[in-house]
């Protein structure tokens, strides 16, 4: 299913091409799901789901928050181009669908929660002297990154990822006054 949605975009998944895809007939998936829509949004919760749930895991896997924040830059910086192509898809869908909208919050709140802990922790130990609050220095990260997914799903001339990640994790530095 994702592979359909990454390639063909919320709007233009159709049972047929997931039927096709899984191999399952087109009657299961519509006695399963009912809608198209809600095929798709289901599919879109177990993806982001997904995401979230390898960030927690990155982020339990690595004690010191300044280590902590890398791992889970390199981990957003290494998606696939289909993860890429399905959280674009996901944000652009939420804009219009109440529903992913309501979801995407939930998302965002979870998918936020590793990165805010980490500059929260450093903060705590005085690994990190802030120069701005930990829920704006999380923010900022979680906006670069994300502009990094939009100009690589569209293909358009950026920076390469390790030249990308050298200047975020510059910038952070900074603002997090870390000293290690």
């Amino acid at each position: 299913m994702a592979e359909v949605l990454a390639s063909r975009g919320y709007e233009n998944t159709r049972f047929a091409d997931v039927a096709a895809a899984g191999g399952v007939a087109i009657s299961t998936l519509q006695t399963y799901f009912g809608s198209r829509e809600d095929m798709i949004i289901e599919a879109m919760r177990v993806f982001t789901d997904q995401e979230v749930d390898a960030l927690q895991a990155a982020s339990a896997a690595e004690p010191d928050p300044w280590r902590r924040l890398v791992a889970l830059v390199d981990r957003s910086l290494h998606n696939s181009e289909r993860t890429r192509q399905i959280l674009v898809e996901f944000w652009r869908s939420a804009m219009r669908d109440d529903e992913l909208r309501d979801y995407s919050m939930e998302v965002q709140t979870r998918y936020r929660a590793p990165f805010l802990a980490a500059v929260r922790e450093g903060a705590e130990r005085g690994e990190f002297t802030l120069a701005h609050d930990a829920e704006s220095v999380t923010d900022f990260l979680l906006s670069a990154l994300a502009g990094l997914i939009i100009f690589r799903v569209q293909r358009q001339p950026s920076t390469l990822p390790t030249e990308f990640r050298d200047v975020l994790l510059t910038q952070l530095r900074l603002m997090l006054g870390a000293r290690n």
